[in-house]
């Protein structure tokens, strides 16, 4: 059985399909699926949808880098009133984004800081987004770690270098479709990275794994993130299906 800690499966990009994929989810083995937040537009759609899978889902509330602009204040204070549900099982999708704009930069570490703060306060693990802003995010992770603060770095396609910083400040490392691109340097360190740091994830409907690259990514997918990483580690599959759902179970007290 497998855990999809990172799904949009509530973004408009299912919406002719949305109950068959998710069908197919269950079908190949995901027994539960993490939806994360990102701006305030994404809060009813998501809730629409755990509500109407409440065995096989969970939630997370957060503000996405990519949300704050001009209007920033106004967006978070939605979300910190959100905050205030006793549903959530992470602080997510929240961190920083540095590669299309660095206009609002001053504004997303505040935002993060203020989220993470949020993640200490309700005892919540976080899902990090991090593109373009490794040294960054180390840097404000640095400050705000008191021994609290724990998660994921969603996505991650980071150096070795990286990958350790991460896991030393606590955090494991959510691995998806990219992992089994060819030019996905993680490859070539993973056999150094703990299975009991690794969680999996699909992020649909972006970034579909091999062989589906090119459409749209959808939940029933990650199973062949998990066989690239079997394959790499030179272990069986159902090693990493079992090790992996531990380690969500355990990280967001599923």
């Amino acid at each position: 059985m497998y855990i999809d800690t990172h799904s949009h499966i509530y973004d408009e990009a299912f919406d002719t399909d949305r109950e068959l994929v998710f069908q197919r989810a269950l079908d190949a083995g995901v027994e539960m699926v993490l939806l994360p937040n990102t701006d305030e537009s994404t809060i009813k759609p998501m809730i629409d949808f755990y509500e109407s899978h409440p065995d096989n889902c969970r939630m997370m509330m957060g503000l996405h880098p990519e949300g704050v602009k001009e209007d920033y204040k106004r967006h978070l204070s939605v979300i910190e009133k959100e905050m205030e549900r006793q549903c959530w099982v992470g602080v997510g999708e929240i961190g920083l984004d540095l590669y299309w704009d660095k206009t609002f930069e001053k504004q997303q570490v505040e935002v993060l800081r203020e989220q993470l703060s949020w993640a200490k306060q309700l005892r919540l693990p976080v899902s990090l987004h991090t593109r373009e802003a490794f040294g960054l995010m180390f840097k404000v992770l640095e400050q705000e770690q008191d021994g609290g603060l724990r998660g994921v770095f969603h996505c991650f396609n980071g150096t070795k270098e990286q990958a350790d910083i991460a896991m030393s400040l606590g955090f494991h490392l959510g691995l998806g479709g990219v992992i089994t691109y060819k030019n996905c340097d993680v490859k070539s360190f993973l056999n150094e990275i703990p299975l009991d740091k690794i969680l999996l994830e699909t992020d649909d409907p972006y970034l579909p794994p091999v062989p589906y690259r090119g459409k749209r990514n959808e939940i029933a997918y990650m199973t062949e993130v998990a066989k690239k990483i079997a394959e790499v580690k030179q272990i069986d599959i159902n090693e990493v299906a079992t090790a992996t759902t531990n380690n969500a179970r355990q990280l967001f007290n599923l």
